[in-house]
């Protein structure tokens, strides 16, 4: 068999690999899109890499768009197999693929407006809701767990890995020649310990192991640590300067683990009494969805649920879908904390809230997550820069920009290194892949899976074959 990567390959977004056996089945592992680039990364996204209609199965290993965003443009392209995933990704992926059709005919729109004056081509987006409804009737979910065959010699077997709900290691057994070779496909890997989802539990044993690595040279704070840092940095600016509390949170997943931790800080009443706002629709969504699903979240959450039955709410906290009441909260003056996507300030509300209040030195701006390097998430935090251009408007930075890096869904080195070598016998690994991850984290990853008894490391660039 061949393995083909196709995106995420020396870099953080756009997950696609592509298996094709000596039989001629073709397994597509996550079929992301490239993000963070704006218009920039179209015609990346455009080019799959294959044939659509050639393909027989995805292996969706979590819903967010950087994994799932591009099934719906594989469908439009031709294919016609099933989508393997679990049961809450399934339910995550409708409720994102759909929000993605929508913010793309809005980038869309403004950009041919743009081409419109200088007389330049007009693009289409890459796929709309009607693709979308007709992508997801291909999903069949598949419990954790559980080995399920997807064809005469091949089974698949999530496993959960801790990144996000319904996030899974998908793990492959493919028979050729009377011969089992077994893959294992990290996805994302999650942190030991979340502050909302279970610890990654280990997989199978594998042959060859393909593995992210997006914080392969970075070590995260404590966990208990950061909800300190968040307590110390609500209190310094929305108590003591009266400003407002800006968080970019990717919906799914980021949001929710915000959340949860402010509720227990209003349980407990360390939390001060000012308004906390999620401003996004899909957010709202999406923890509807967290409710449905809180016996797959961890201890805490369940020991929470003894006394409070709803982990994801608490009086002081609204959660806004009305675009009106978006824009209100922009003129107000009142001290509060507005949680809102994207998480790399690429499109959506908080990417408004930011504009008009980067200027502003009572504000702060608050990174909970991973930032592609060109997107404005990364280059609002870079401390020489004086000024940004956003919506094509140059605002001097005055807010108080700052980070956390223990709310982050990704496993540090030392964690995923801990999660692999608990996992398999690494004596028994022929070959490890890396991907998902800039050019420097893999190279520090790959030393210390060296170091952990790893051998044959390779990461692979974009459009890399590889026999095994």
């Amino acid at each position: 068999m061949t393995i083909q990567f196709l995106g995420a390959a020396r870099e953080v977004t756009g997950s696609k690999h592509l298996i094709t056996t000596e039989s001629g089945k073709r397994i597509m592992l996550d079929c992301g899109m490239y993000q963070g680039k704006g218009m920039e990364t179209d015609a990346a996204n455009r080019d799959l890499g294959c044939d659509a209609a050639s393909v027989d199965f995805v292996v969706l290993t979590h819903a967010h768009i950087d994994h799932s965003g591009l099934i719906p443009y594989l469908w439009k392209n031709g294919f016609r197999g099933e989508v393997f995933c679990t049961s809450a990704t399934r339910d995550l992926c409708d409720l994102m693929l759909r929000d993605t059709a929508y913010i793309q005919a809005q980038d869309v729109r403004w950009y041919n407006k743009k081409m419109d004056r200088l007389h330049k081509p007009k693009i289409q987006p890459l796929y709309d809701e009607n693709h979308v409804a007709n992508a997801m009737r291909h999903f069949v979910p598949v419990p954790y767990n559980y080995r399920f065959r997807i064809a005469d010699d091949i089974f698949l077997t999530f496993t959960n890995s801790g990144h996000m709900l319904g996030s899974a290691v998908a793990s492959l057994e493919i028979q050729e020649q009377g011969e089992w070779k077994r893959i294992a496909y990290t996805g994302d890997i999650g942190r030991l310990q979340s502050h909302i989802l279970c610890s990654p539990q280990p997989f199978p044993q594998c042959d060859y192991l393909i593995c992210e690595s997006t914080y392969g040279n970075r070590l995260h704070e404590d966990r208990l640590v950061s909800e300190q840092q968040l307590l110390g940095i609500v209190n310094e600016t929305c108590v003591y300067k009266h400003g407002k509390l800006l968080i970019p949170s990717f919906s799914v997943g980021r949001t929710q683990e915000i959340v949860y931790v402010l509720n227990n800080m209003y349980n407990d009443g360390s939390l001060p009494r000012i308004p906390v706002y999620v401003d996004s629709p899909l957010s709202f969504n999406a923890t509807q969805v967290f409710r449905r699903y809180t016996d797959e979240l961890n201890e805490a959450v369940q020991d929470t649920m003894r006394y409070d039955d709803d982990p994801f709410g608490f009086n002081t906290l609204h959660y806004i879908t009305d675009i009106n009441e978006s824009k209100r909260l922009n003129h107000s003056d009142e001290p509060c904390i507005i949680i809102s996507a994207s998480g790399m300030l690429e499109a959506g509300r908080i990417k408004h809230h930011v504009a008009n209040h980067i200027s502003d030195p009572a504000c702060t701006i608050l990174i909970v997550g991973y930032c592609t390097p060109e997107s404005l998430g990364a280059r609002i935090q870079d401390p020489s820069r004086q000024w940004i251009s956003i919506f094509g408007f140059d605002h001097k930075i005055k807010a108080h920009i700052t980070k956390i890096e223990g709310f982050s869904g990704h496993g540090d080195w030392h964690e995923m290194i801990d999660y692999l070598t608990r996992s398999v016998d690494v004596k028994q690994v022929k070959r490890t892949f890396i991907v998902h991850g800039e050019a420097a984290a893999q190279d520090e990853y790959r030393d210390h899976l060296y170091m952990a008894g790893f051998r044959n490391i390779d990461a692979p660039t974009r459009g890399t074959s590889v026999y095994l």
